[in-house]
């Protein structure tokens, strides 16, 4: 009987890929690095900051992954106020539908916290939200089981209990190194045969299809 429902938020709740894409090569024009693709930057969504840049420029030392990084945190939050992400579809009534049958909602994300809960305030949706995990608050990031791990030990759950969401391989793989039931969703960042690769319990096309995975 699942209890515990942890969301991704990127490409799960929140469509933010326009907002990432457009950093992301405006942090590479601005520090001289060849300008990624949009779907080679889509592929890094879900991973944090800094290894996403590892993998977009390999060979890059550390003191020029942190330079990038800390570019693209001041770039972002520019850009948040001019492109204004949204929720994806049927996200916030599924999440009241979820809150109002006695489920626990958390988010698990490779999003520094202070941006993640102020995404989740912004776009009304943190009254559902009982607990956030964000980069900056595990040691070891997606897909490493830790976030799932951390959420569960603090909240009193076990992995029987819990369900993982979320839109990459990162996400499904999270939860099933710690135990848990899996969920992919393919309207994020990531396709139907990447998140069955994975090993995903379930795939839905849609979030208020997560119902319908828990009866």
């Amino acid at each position: 009987m699942i209890h515990l429902i942890i969301l991704d938020f990127d490409g799960t709740l929140g469509d933010t890929r326009a907002n990432i894409v457009l950093t992301m090569r405006q942090t590479q024009e601005r520090l001289g690095y060849p300008l990624a693709s949009e779907d080679e930057i889509a592929a890094t969504i879900g991973l944090p900051l800094e290894e996403g840049f590892r993998q977009l420029l390999p060979g890059l030392s550390d003191d020029k992954t942190l330079e990038c990084a800390l570019t693209y945190r001041g770039i972002f939050e520019v850009n948040r106020k001019k492109l204004v992400p949204k929720l994806f579809p049927n996200v916030k009534k599924t999440l009241s539908s979820l809150r109002g049958k006695g489920y626990v909602l958390t988010v698990a994300s490779s999003r520094m916290s202070k941006s993640l809960n102020g995404f989740l305030t912004d776009m009304g949706i943190s009254e559902y939200i009982t607990y956030v995990l964000g980069a900056d608050n595990v040691t070891k990031a997606k897909p490493d089981p830790e976030p799932v791990l951390k959420t569960m030990s603090d909240l009193g759950f076990s992995p029987e209990e819990t369900l993982v969401v979320g839109d990459m391989p990162v996400d499904i793989l999270m939860g099933k190194s710690a135990g848990a039931l899996t969920c992919g969703v393919t309207y994020g960042n990531s396709s139907r045969e990447d998140l069955v690769a994975s090993g995903a319990d379930y795939v839905v096309d849609d979030f208020s299809a997560v119902l319908s995975v828990l009866n």
